[in-house]
């Protein structure tokens, strides 16, 4: 796996090699698996073979029915006990309509994940985010803006310089309805079933 990873050039090979992988370690069909994780079998042979670019919430499934993390497909490098992740290996996973991002600073390996985020949402902008495993829960720090955080049907405004805690096993929304450009770091921990 490590001289897998080693040559794989863009985080699209390292995904598609670590899926493969781990799938494949585990001893799981492409018709098992999809069923599993509620992917189309047709979007694991695209991903698989390098040609599809999943969306967050494909990644967050996979992850979860694999029992690792989403920094675990996404790491293009192997990584010691302590290591600094420098900017241009932060990946961005979404792209919004009108230029917001969500990029992914840093993550643990393993399946008791804990990842850090970035979000960047210009106005009128949202992301849409099915219900995570049981248990996850995310810690939300809001740097500029305005936050509209929706769970299960629930909105919470978190303004600038505030910061939340929330249960995200249910879905969810995050948006800018303000004029402002939006910008929080978000910390998601999601435990092992």
């Amino acid at each position: 796996m490590t001289d897998l990873v080693r040559h794989s050039s863009s985080i699209s090979e390292a995904i598609a090699l670590k899926l493969k992988h781990y799938r494949k370690a585990q001893k799981y069909s492409l018709d098992d698996f999809s069923r599993m994780s509620g992917v189309s079998k047709g979007m694991l042979v695209e991903i698989e073979a390098c040609r599809a670019n999943p969306s967050i919430a494909i990644l967050c499934k996979v992850a979860n029915i694999l029992k690792i993390s989403v920094a675990d497909l996404v790491e293009v490098t192997d990584t010691p006990k302590v290591y600094q992740i420098t900017a241009d290996a932060m990946p961005q996973l979404w792209e919004g309509e009108k230029g917001g991002s969500a990029r992914l600073l840093a993550g643990t390996p393993g399946p008791d994940m804990l990842e850090l985020w970035q979000w960047q949402l210009f106005p009128d902008e949202q992301y849409n985010s099915p219900a995570h495993s049981s248990g996850t829960k995310e810690l939300i720090y809001v740097q500029q803006g305005t936050l509209t955080l929706t769970v299960d049907g629930q909105e919470h405004l978190i303004e600038s310089g505030n910061a939340v805690v929330a249960n995200t096993d249910h879905e969810h929304r995050y948006s800018n309805r303000h004029a402002e450009e939006l910008i929080f770091t978000m910390t998601v921990q999601e435990p092992t079933n």
